[in-house]
């Protein structure tokens, strides 16, 4: 049984067939999925697709790209529903920075300002972060840091193999992993997963994302964390019962919602 802890299935491209997408998760042991945050104007049909299924979740925040749609009572308003049970997604995110260096520094001061918005908002409604952090490693830790984030804890989503971030599992955080420890270019994945505390290990898909081998360039769904759970289990040497149960504790663990 998995727990998929990061899958977007509110994203437009699963308006057709999201049925038949969760009965393809269902039959392949899939007990439950998390759905995060990213724009805010997506958080109604990720609150509906929550109440219409059972073990489904969803989060309240803002991907940093959408910084500027930050809201505090209309986060809040989605924290207060049962079925909400994490703040973000949220982090930093310098990948598609602007290349004038003045707007640069700009964006990042926006961004950073927001995650720290997150933050405080987590420790408000006492719910763990879902994290996204790429190009960004030094200013995300520090800001994680600083502002005591380990309170409420949470998950470096698709998490990107940096040695630096391993320190932050003393810190209250976990580490998604989803259908890039796949890909044949993920060496420094699959190099630093047994460096992280196996108490830590999360199963994700980030989907419609990120599709694991073997069906990469097609549409990404919560079913192939099978392949995630089967990857893993070959590196760390251990059979895949034992992933799927080590990862679903895990996941109960930070978000006590799956364990209800």
């Amino acid at each position: 049984m998995i727990i998929d802890t990061h899958a977007h299935l509110d994203d437009e491209k699963y308006f057709d067939d999201l049925d038949e997408v969760l009965k393809n998760a269902k039959k392949n042991g899939i007990e439950g999925i998390l759905i995060p945050g990213a724009d805010i104007n997506d958080l109604k049909k990720a609150q509906k697709i929550s109440h219409e299924n059972e073990n489904i979740y969803f989060a309240a925040g803002v991907h940093p790209y959408h910084h500027e749609q930050y809201d505090e009572t209309i986060l809040i308003n989605f924290l207060k529903d049962e079925k909400c049970i994490a703040v973000g997604e949220c982090g930093l995110d310098y990948f598609r920075l602007p290349d004038e260096v003045s707007e640069k520094e700009v964006e990042k001061k926006a961004q950073k300002e927001v995650f720290k918005k997150h933050i405080e908002l987590a420790k408000k409604v006492n719910k763990p972060l879902i994290v996204h952090i790429r190009d960004a490693n030094d200013d995300s830790k520090t800001i994680l840091l600083e502002n005591n984030a380990k309170e409420i804890g949470g998950v470096l989503h698709c998490y990107n193999a940096s040695e630096h971030l391993l320190s932050l599992a003393q810190e209250g955080f976990y580490f998604g992993i989803g259908g890039v420890l796949t890909f044949k270019n993920a060496k420094n994945l699959v190099e630093v997963l047994e460096k992280i505390p196996q108490e830590k290990l999360l199963i994700e898909t980030d989907a419609p994302y990120l599709t694991p081998h073997p069906h990469r360039g097609k549409r990404n769904e919560p079913s192939y964390t099978t392949f995630v759970v089967e990857k893993m289990a070959e590196i760390l040497k251990k059979d895949v019962d034992t992933i799927e149960n080590l990862t679903t504790s895990n996941a109960k663990r930070l978000f006590k919602a799956f364990a209800k």
